[in-house]
């Protein structure tokens, strides 16, 4: 059963002594801050480019890094870890650019037909994401890609070894930092990760907030205009597709339903697939896996704070949410309740597959129904939150969702 201590977040021996050693050179005079400008010149040194494509991602990353700085309240291992993951995407960045300049074609590609998963946090999305990715002909971004999307390896197969090591790497990593949060959302390098983490190579997504304590840049971000962040997403699609074609793809991140006008403009034909499930239940096991995140990087991990900031966010994605598919056309849209979602997992593919126009036969259906005997719930530990660890009450989340609940009677868990 995971921990419910947040704010005493599991720490390892050596990374103790790793902090205290951290701290000890900030007092002495050694950085304890992010600098855009020296993540963008270590980016340069790096890959030996310099163009970064449009240098709107910029204005995002300074309100970040300012964020994170003032904020955040790391420790030296959420520094490094943090400085090594902006830097990461700014190395992305230019290397995607580079390709894109050396085969322009890449720009014409037909990405095919195109599914999104989204939905309040914890309400399934994992689950019908990688029942979807087990279909021979729909494509996903793999848990490999997502970290590197491109690599400086001259080959296929040396570019998929490198992607390799850097999700072993990142999957033992969080492993050791925090054994509880396997629990509350397995990793899976083979299988399809939240194509959030391509938006972040924009630094214009919930990731930030979702693992850190930066208030002033989640107001920011909200009051943003995303159509730029997802027209770049979806060039880095293509250059996905370039290095290894499908005739479909899946997508999923629960970011998607805060900027389903923004989705439904840039990806214009794709099918919409929302999942349902409880807010009582969905809202804290999300705050309780935001709390062991930030665990990770802080040492102040505030639940009270946690519980206030998603209650006010999931009430304004599904309200958002609700507002654009009144306004958008009939047939885009799949609902598909959690509860129904773990009782008949297949019939659920099935209503999909029929409004994308995705065939299912029995090769596809065979291969959902053994990555469902492969992967049983709880497979990692049985999660364990409730609502008043994050100073929240079922009257609260009652009054809060009741349009939500209405619209597509969800069921009191």
């Amino acid at each position: 059963m995971t921990s419910t201590d947040y704010e005493n977040p599991h720490r390892p021996i050596p990374i103790r002594a790793f902090n205290r050693l951290g701290r000890a050179g900030q007092r002495l005079g050694l950085p304890g801050h992010l600098e855009v400008n020296r993540l963008v010149k270590y980016a340069k040194r790096k890959t030996g480019l310099s163009d970064f494509g449009d240098n709107g991602h910029l204005e995002a990353l300074q309100v970040l890094v300012d964020s994170i700085n003032d904020e955040a309240q790391l420790t030296p291992t959420g520094l490094l870890v943090q400085k090594s993951r902006l830097a990461g995407a700014l190395v992305q960045r230019l290397r995607i650019q580079d390709l894109l300049k050396r085969h322009p074609e890449i720009d014409d590609i037909d990405l095919g037909a195109v599914v999104m998963i989204t939905g309040l946090q914890r309400t399934g999305t994992t689950l019908l994401h990688r029942l979807l990715y087990s279909h021979p002909e729909i494509r996903g971004v793999s848990g490999n890609e997502a970290l590197l999307p491109v690599t400086a390896a001259e080959t296929a197969e040396r570019a998929e070894r490198s992607r390799k090591r850097r999700a072993v790497l990142a999957e033992r990593t969080i492993s050791y930092l925090a054994p509880d949060f396997m629990a509350v959302h397995p990793i899976d390098r083979e299988q399809p990760e939240e194509d959030v983490l391509l938006l972040d190579l924009n630094f214009m997504s919930q990731s930030a907030e979702a693992i850190l304590h930066v208030p002033s840049y989640s107001r920011w971000l909200m009051e943003q205009d995303h159509t730029a962040t997802y027209e770049y997403f979806r060039r880095v699609l293509k250059v996905l597709t370039w290095q290894r074609p499908a005739h479909a793809w899946v997508l999923k991140t629960p970011h998607h339903l805060e900027y389903l006008d923004v989705f439904l403009q840039v990806f214009a034909g794709a099918t919409v697939v929302q999942t349902h499930r409880d807010p009582r239940v969905a809202v804290p096991s999300f705050c309780s896996m935001v709390a062991h995140g930030r665990g990770m990087f802080s040492d102040h991990v505030d639940p009270t704070e946690i519980g206030q900031h998603w209650h006010y966010k999931t009430h304004r994605m599904v309200e958002w949410a609700m507002k654009t598919r009144s306004e958008a056309p009939e047939g885009r849209f799949v609902d598909v309740s959690y509860y129904d979602l773990i009782s008949n997992p297949i019939g659920q593919l099935r209503r999909i597959y029929d409004m994308a126009g995705i065939h299912f036969d029995d090769e596809a259906t065979a291969l959902a129904e053994q990555y469902l005997a492969a992967n049983p719930q709880n497979r990692f530990g049985r999660h364990h939150y409730r609502l008043e660890h994050f100073g929240l009450s079922e009257q609260v989340m009652d009054e809060t969702f009741a349009a939500y609940r209405d619209t597509y009677a969800i069921p009191f868990e």
